[in-house]
């Protein structure tokens, strides 16, 4: 060890998980002391990390903390994540990030100060190309002042914001290829909840927790889109072509247009979701290069005939890997059998139930049937902690089922997974 380069030594500090950790190891000799001083170029402080943050009072903690990052030079990723150790003085957080600014590439921020700390217009027109903001507000922002020339990858969880400074935010950022709106408090003007944002180099983008009226996304380079546990009246994507990835779980929605940007999906991850099954038929049919297909507990509004294999294999011919979950209702297997197209390419298959039935087994033999070059198949069940004696029994006998069945299927590897 004594013969490493400082150089070497400040990557191994950088490395390690917490500020405390580095601390106590750059205590060992006098060259660990100089290498993180001049070499260290990551430091984290999480209060989940160690509890005893939480101990410690808000001026003992900004204390060391001050002290802890005065002592490093030439800092590129600094992460302060103080969830519950009350609050800080703003002067303070505001002197550890005006020290670190000019060198800083990554900052995860998530300090609450009183006032309120503005990130934009300190960390503005610097080097940074990650910000991650928690529980924090962003007001007045100012594209041509507060601009992030170098801002690859933007993060608001639990962030206050209104939707005219959200639009602007990504204006101030001309190379952002990655965005993530957590459960975002969107201030309004007016009785409609609109938010319009556009960016030509949004590659993608994550929504969680958001209820709108509006939602409007222009973006020409868009590559994945996945929205959870949203309720939105309308959502829009404006783009050309270019989205490949699509998920969407837990989220209401009155109307979903992707329509013109579907041509190019590779994965399309459904579910919880309620839509008219015309309007989602017409927006992912173009996707003729779709390589992964799961509709997992999706109900169709106004399709009482069930969703055929045929409608998946005609449209999907590059299909691979399909995941459906067994429904029957009124009677009606929900994903049904007609047709006679085989999925010739569709190697892994996984399978679920909701309510497990005598019908479920046959619904499995006849899918193997339709996919004659299957490696893997996974099926996925939920059983109820208070059993009857007739569940018991119908699983029983499915389980014996399957074992018959895949007799038939050597090759196939089979997996199950029971919740």
């Amino acid at each position: 060890m004594e013969h490493l380069p400082v150089e070497v030594i400040g990557n191994i500090l950088s490395h390690l998980e917490g500020a405390r950790d580095v601390v106590i190891a750059s205590a060992t000799c006098r060259k660990w002391r100089e290498a993180y001083r001049k070499h260290l170029h990551t430091l984290a402080f999480n209060s989940n990390d160690w509890p005893a943050y939480c101990d410690i009072s808000p001026i003992l903690l900004e204390i060391l903390i001050t002290r802890t990052i005065f002592q490093t030079t030439g800092l590129q990723g600094l992460s302060i994540l103080m969830d519950d150790a009350g609050e800080f003085t703003a002067s303070t957080v505001i002197a550890w990030l005006m020290y670190t600014r000019e060198t800083l590439r990554r900052l995860f921020y998530n300090v609450p100060t009183s006032p309120n700390v503005n990130i934009l217009a300190i960390c503005g027109r610097q080097k940074l190309e990650i910000l991650a903001v928690a529980h924090n507000s962003i007001t007045g922002v100012e594209p041509n002042f507060q601009r992030f020339p170098c801002l690859k990858s933007l993060s608001l969880s639990h962030v206050c914001i209104s939707a005219l400074d959200l639009s602007l935010l990504l204006t101030a950022c001309p190379k952002l290829e990655s965005l993530e709106l957590i459960d975002p408090e969107i201030a309004i003007s007016d009785a409609q909840v609109t938010v319009e944002l556009s960016s030509p180099t949004l590659k993608s983008i994550y929504v969680e927790a958001i209820s709108l009226d509006k939602f409007i996304l222009e973006t020409d380079r868009i590559e994945r889109l996945h929205l959870s546990d949203c309720a939105l009246e309308v959502f829009e994507l404006i783009g050309k072509g270019t989205l490949k990835y699509f998920k969407i779980d837990d989220v209401s929605v009155i109307h979903l247009d992707i329509a013109e940007t579907v041509d190019n999906l590779e994965v399309v991850d459904v579910s919880s979701f309620t839509i008219i099954w015309t309007r989602f038929y017409q927006m992912i049919s173009r996707s003729s290069k779709l390589r992964k297909l799961r509709l997992w507990d999706v109900t169709f509004d106004d399709y009482d005939e069930g969703i055929d294999l045929e409608t998946i294999a005609v449209c999907f011919p590059q299909l691979k890997h399909l995941s459906l979950c067994y429904e029957l209702r009124d009677g009606l297997m929900h994903y049904g059998l007609q047709g006679s197209s085989n999925l010739e390419n569709v190697t892994v298959l996984e399978l679920g139930w909701t309510v497990i039935n005598d019908f479920f087994s046959h619904w499995v033999e006849e899918l193997l049937k339709r996919c004659p070059n299957l490696k893997k198949i996974i099926i996925f069940g939920v059983i109820s902690e208070a059993k009857s004696h007739e569940e018991c029994q119908i699983l029983a006998k499915f389980t014996s089922s399957i074992v018959r069945l895949m007799r038939k299927y050597m090759h196939v590897e089979v997996q199950f997974e029971y919740e």
